[in-house]
């Protein structure tokens, strides 16, 4: 753990405008508050997106701030559960690009949002476009499960089902949850659910990938439990090796984004 401070909110004003004029990364988390199935509470989005952050942004205190996160996304298609607060699309677009030209007005120049929720991903893009569009500012966005490394460290560990069983409320997410929080997480209520009912074209898996046919049902259509996936095969083991994994890709983000260049515009009219 750094002594640098690198949670924004800690910051003083001067140390804000010290971050920025030092070339600092801001880390943006996202999620959704929603169900995960009968064993997991409803803030695994935003407490797993938010600790693959801070752990990421403590190695890297260097070089990036953590910023608050957004706690609430986009989640209609789970409102048959009881639980989720969901946020219209373009609310949560403005939302979040007004958080991005907040920080692009205090002078940092690089923007990485990591999202930690399925549904806000087209969303979380739209958001990184519009911050570089209105502010100059490079912004990127990426889902902490896809950040580099983090595939490789899950297939291996992987007991559940080749496809679907990393997906939500799975071994995964419950490996994670159990790593941070175990006696938040109630094993006994588990149960292993597959229901998405993949076709030729159509298939999801959190860590595998998804098929050519991008669609969401309504959760309750799919899910009696809200899990999709196999939370059975989940440890707390596993759930410390996906964690140091996601950070250290997070970090690599980090850096790969500091590295760049900043882009040239010409106007040709």
């Amino acid at each position: 753990m750094s002594d640098v401070k690198y949670r924004y909110g800690e910051l003083t004003w001067p140390e804000v405008k010290e971050a920025a004029e030092a070339g600092k990364v801001a880390v943006v988390p996202v999620a959704t508050i929603e169900d995960h199935g009968r064993h997991l509470p409803i803030d695994t989005d935003v407490r797993l997106c938010t600790a693959v952050c801070e752990e990421a942004v403590s190695r890297a205190a260097d070089r990036a701030v953590l910023i608050p996160p957004i706690n609430h996304g986009y989640s209609p298609h789970h409102m048959d559960f009881p639980g989720p607060i969901t946020i219209g699309a373009e609310t949560f677009i403005r939302y979040g690009v007004d958080v991005c030209r907040s920080l692009a007005h205090h002078g940092f120049k690089r923007i990485l949002i990591v999202n930690g929720h399925g549904s806000n991903t087209p969303f979380v893009d739209i958001m990184a476009r519009l911050t570089v569009v209105e502010t100059g500012a490079l912004a990127a966005a990426v889902n902490y499960w896809a950040a580099p490394g983090v595939r490789e460290a899950a297939e291996s560990l992987r007991e559940s089902d080749k496809v679907g069983g990393m997906n939500h409320a799975c071994e995964f997410e419950t490996s994670l949850y159990l790593a941070l929080r175990p006696e938040l997480v109630d094993m006994s209520k588990a149960v292993r659910e597959i229901g998405h009912r993949p076709t030729k074209n159509y298939w999801t898996d959190l860590v595998a990938g998804d098929g050519p046919l991008v669609m969401m049902e309504h959760w309750s259509a799919l899910s009696e439990s809200g899990v999709m996936g196999d939370p059975t095969k989940a440890t707390a083991e596993k759930g410390a090796r996906l964690l140091d994994a996601a950070a250290g890709g997070i970090v690599e983000l980090i850096d790969e984004m500091r590295a760049r260049p900043p882009a040239r515009r010409r106007e040709h009219h």
